[in-house]
């Protein structure tokens, strides 16, 4: 990493449980690109006075991840549609003062279903959770074509709200059902108390053509498991984090690192650290 000087472009991000993943991530990038910036994770208990602070000491990239990335809509200038359309911002851009929201989750996950050609708009589609997350992914499917979807959530106002936004159905447990597209986005299979869960059945997967799991830590939960034991196609999280993170990162530089650079930041990221 290059000694710090003036000259050098401060970025962050703000969340309730920092993690190394972004910072490993863009300094990595940084480091290989012979980049003069440096990212370092922050939390808050003042959101306000946070994002006050990326603005008065022109700092240059906010990452915003839960609780806050609906509350930092009152107080950026701009929304961009990526941001608009979910209502959710999770990447902030300061040009010269100008506050600029976007959400790359939303970003990487429509690029990442756009690449698969194991679903197409008329699939079904059975996406388990409804937090903010979940209105990414779900903003993202509609706006791909699918309507044959059904939120599964066990809050029901949640459920419910979430399915209406998008004029989606709503149940509240997987049960029986089966879709060509098994989509989770709940914290079942993420490192801590819910790591062993399966999200879907086996019987779900047996008759899904892509499974997709957004949890990032592991990659390799026990849904994206029982996938590829059943010999189907899968999404993970570590694909959605390395994408949405290299488009932070491009808004951030202005340059975008190759395929071959993302996947490496990303392995890195992941490594103990």
């Amino acid at each position: 990493m290059p000694i710090l000087n003036k000259d050098m472009v401060l970025c962050i991000s703000l969340a309730a449980r920092p993690s190394n993943l972004g910072t490993r991530f863009h300094n990595w990038l940084y480091d290989q690109l012979g980049l003069n910036y440096i990212y370092k994770a922050f939390t808050t208990t003042d959101l306000p006075a946070a994002i006050g602070g990326v603005r008065a000491l022109g700092i240059r990239g906010c990452a915003v991840s839960m609780p806050f990335k609906e509350d930092v809509i009152e107080l950026v200038d701009r929304m961009d549609p990526s941001a608009l359309a979910i209502d959710s911002v999770n990447t902030i851009v300061n040009d010269d003062g100008v506050l600029i929201a976007y959400n790359t989750d939303y970003l990487a996950v429509a690029e990442l279903i756009k690449q698969r050609s194991e679903v197409t708009p008329s699939s079904s589609v059975l996406l388990r959770g409804s937090g903010g997350m979940a209105k990414a992914v779900a903003a993202a499917v509609r706006d791909a074509g699918f309507t044959r979807v059904t939120v599964v959530a066990r809050n029901e106002e949640a459920g419910r709200r979430l399915a209406g936004l998008y004029g989606f159905q709503w149940q509240a447990e997987p049960g029986n059902s089966t879709a060509d597209l098994l989509i989770n986005v709940t914290p079942l299979g993420m490192a801590g108390q819910d790591e062993e869960v399966q999200s879907f059945s086996d019987e779900a997967i047996a008759a899904a053509s892509l499974v997709f799991d957004v949890v990032a830590l592991p990659s390799e939960t026990p849904l994206i498991r029982a996938a590829r034991r059943a010999g189907k196609p899968v999404l993970t999280g570590a694909e959605v984090i390395a994408l949405q993170a290299a488009e932070q990162f491009v808004l951030y530089t202005g340059v975008r690192p190759s395929a071959e650079q993302i996947r490496q930041a990303g392995e890195f990221s992941r490594q103990p650290a």
